[in-house]
């Protein structure tokens, strides 16, 4: 119909990387139990394995997804001491991973072998429910989940399966399906999982740079020039 569309790409990569470690953090050290245990009582005398997780020092990381936002969550990463990058997508890119010394595997192997599996690719048809029954059986008892790219990228049935017979050790949801998630769904009973609601470009700085862009891209639009970004179909 001849509708233009503007988008703001890369203003939001650093917030949603920064949110995407609070995530993994806040879920392999298990952050939210710990502080129920606080208000519950459940906090009495020091015990050798209680509130015990998993840390990052050692492990091997997947980042399912290389581009911008998985390039941020890496580097990020890499200071708390992690042993190896493993990443998968639609092809290798030698120069980005170097950076990481980073090594394109297929999924099945990424699963396999990952501590912590990070998904920061985008939602297409060869990626929509990749994340699945097959997936979770790969990944170690111990390993640790984490999505913040779309919520149809996984089967939430499968995680729930997953989570609730201690095939995997947890996950970190920032993304679901649906939006909002209905506050009766399995997967808010379990808890081994952290879900958010969507709020992985929640900082004041980024949003208002969305908003600025956006405006400028409809100004742009309206005076029938270039946007700044504007989707080329």
């Amino acid at each position: 119909r001849g509708i233009r569309v503007g988008y703001t790409p890369d203003v939001l990569t650093d917030a949603t990387a920064e949110l995407s470690v609070a995530l993994l953090l806040a879920t392999c050290r298990r952050l939210p139990e710990a502080m129920e245990q606080v208000k519950s009582g459940g906090w009495t005398t020091w015990k050798p394995l209680w509130m015990c997780g998993y840390g990052l020092s050692d492990s091997t990381v997947g980042i399912i997804g290389l581009g911008r936002i998985g390039q941020a969550v890496a580097r990020r990463l890499k200071p708390f001491g992690v042993k190896k990058f493993l990443y998968t997508g639609s092809g290798p890119k030698p120069e980005t991973a170097a950076e990481f010394q980073a090594e394109f595997v297929p999924l099945t192997r990424l699963a396999e072998e990952s501590d912590f599996v990070v998904v920061t690719c985008a939602l297409t048809p060869a990626t929509s429910g990749m994340c699945n029954k097959d997936f979770f059986s790969r990944m170690k008892k111990t390993s640790v989940f984490v999505n913040t790219s779309r919520g149809a990228v996984v089967n939430q049935e499968d995680l729930y399966d997953a989570l609730a017979h201690g095939q995997i050790a947890a996950a970190g949801l920032d993304v679901t399906t649906p939006e909002p998630l209905p506050t009766n769904h399995p997967l808010l009973s379990l808890p081994n999982c952290v879900i958010l609601p969507h709020v992985g470009s929640a900082t004041y700085a980024t949003r208002s740079t969305m908003a600025v862009l956006a405006a400028n891209n409809l100004l742009a639009g309206l005076r029938g020039e270039p946007m700044p970004h504007e989707l080329l179909l």
